[in-house]
């Protein structure tokens, strides 16, 4: 079964199939893109049933549908939470206690959360109950937290010596470094105790190895950005550029192995999530990719735990170098100048839209399939994927 292409694609897709000139046909366009004729008229048709222009079923009334049905499926679920639990504490002789009832309703089917959310439980008080009982050690650190807590929300100024003094008032002896360490790990900090950097940012800890860096004869270490085939090592940054309406940015997700954008997602802000799409656009485009490895530098977008979850989900290896270096990062920001002289600096942009259009076309019919590269023996990324996918399926 094919892979899917991913949501952001086809909609670049559509968006310059109906902006076209009137000499291009959609053949032409659909074989810039790399997609079959076909599937583009599917996806043009799905557009404008869309936009009103002709009748169908649209993608949101098809998604109302399904989460209709998901929150049928969530109401019987809470329906039985509700009646189980009448009939459980109907029974006299049964200790009124809530953790076995969700026990009984997991073994029926019933996700915890669901029961948790109905019961108005919380789940993870509930996994440590089923795990073990809780220690006379952590029982004695709550009632100091909620000593500190109570001592700290009264008097914010107060630094962990003072809320120490405050809780044992209270009866909850402790020492100074018992309640530093209370305090420092829920981050209770006095307004005056926290010193700011000079610009009020610093760049973040990797949370990664330099896996591109290499060490030669004489003790210096430089990177090299080599593969020996496809999906094994990817590149990703992301750039920005101005227009009338404000900033864009484009992440995108370079294959070294023939220099191939192989994801790419372009938003109006530059957060955790456009870095996450641009990665599960690349895995969607790319198929199975476990084990490849992912170098980034150390920005907040792809030090996030979104991006961590959805590397560990695709199982991905993640790689970083270090803050606004372009020599970690080398290979993917040739890539970015190749674009800022080749799109970007060619005019001023007016809407947001348009430079969008320009950098997906570049992208899918220049750079992928005009552009000749050196490195690649004169060839563009396509032909070099095409040919060396040829030779490795008849070696095999």
């Amino acid at each position: 079964m094919p892979k899917p292409f991913p949501k952001e694609f086809r909609d670049d897709v559509v968006r310059v199939a109906q902006h076209r000139d009137p000499e291009v046909t959609l053949a032409q366009i659909a074989k810039d893109f790399g997609v079959h004729v076909g599937t583009l008229d599917k996806w043009m048709r799905q557009a404008r049933i869309e936009d009103g222009e002709q009748p169908g079923v649209t993608r949101a009334g098809s998604d109302e549908v399904r989460e209709l049905r998901k929150r049928n499926r969530l109401l019987e679920q809470e329906n039985e939470v509700l009646r189980r639990a009448a009939a459980y504490f109907a029974q006299a002789h049964l200790p009124k206690r809530y953790y076995p009832l969700v026990t009984e309703l997991a073994a029926s089917g019933i996700p915890v959360t669901v029961t948790c959310r109905v019961l108005k439980l919380s789940r993870q008080p509930y996994y440590r109950w089923l795990a073990g009982p809780i220690t006379v050690s952590e029982t004695v650190e709550a009632y100091r937290a909620n000593a500190l807590f109570d001592a700290h929300h009264d008097d914010p100024e107060f630094g962990h010596r003072l809320l120490a003094d405050q809780a044992r008032e209270e009866g909850e002896a402790m020492s100074d470094r018992t309640a530093w360490k209370i305090t420092s790990a829920n981050g209770w900090w006095s307004v005056f105790g926290k010193k700011k950097g000079k610009n009020g940012k610093k760049p973040g800890p990797a949370v990664h190895d330099d896996l591109c860096v290499v060490t030669d004869e004489e003790g210096g270490a430089r990177h090299v950005f080599t593969a020996d085939g496809p999906n094994q090592l990817w590149l990703t940054d992301i750039t920005e550029h101005k227009t009338a309406e404000g900033k864009l940015y484009l992440c995108a997700v370079k294959d070294v192995f023939g220099n191939k954008i192989v994801g790419y997602s372009i938003d109006s802000r530059m957060k955790s999530s456009l870095a996450v799409r641009a990665l599960e656009n690349a895995v969607a485009m790319r198929g199975d990719v476990a084990g490849c490895i992912v170098h980034s530098d150390r920005g907040s977008q792809f030090r996030s735990r979104k991006f961590l979850r959805a590397l560990t989900r695709h199982r991905l290896v993640g790689s970083m170098g270090r803050v606004a270096s372009c020599g970690d990062n080398a290979a993917m920001e040739s890539f970015f100048a190749l674009l800022q002289k080749n799109v970007l600096d060619r005019r001023s942009w007016t809407t947001r839209q348009q430079l969008r259009t320009a950098i997906v076309t570049w992208i899918e019919r220049t750079y992928h399939r005009r552009r000749r590269q050196a490195a690649l023996g004169r060839l563009t990324p396509i032909e070099f994927e095409t040919i060396m996918n040829t030779t490795v399926a008849l070696a095999a």
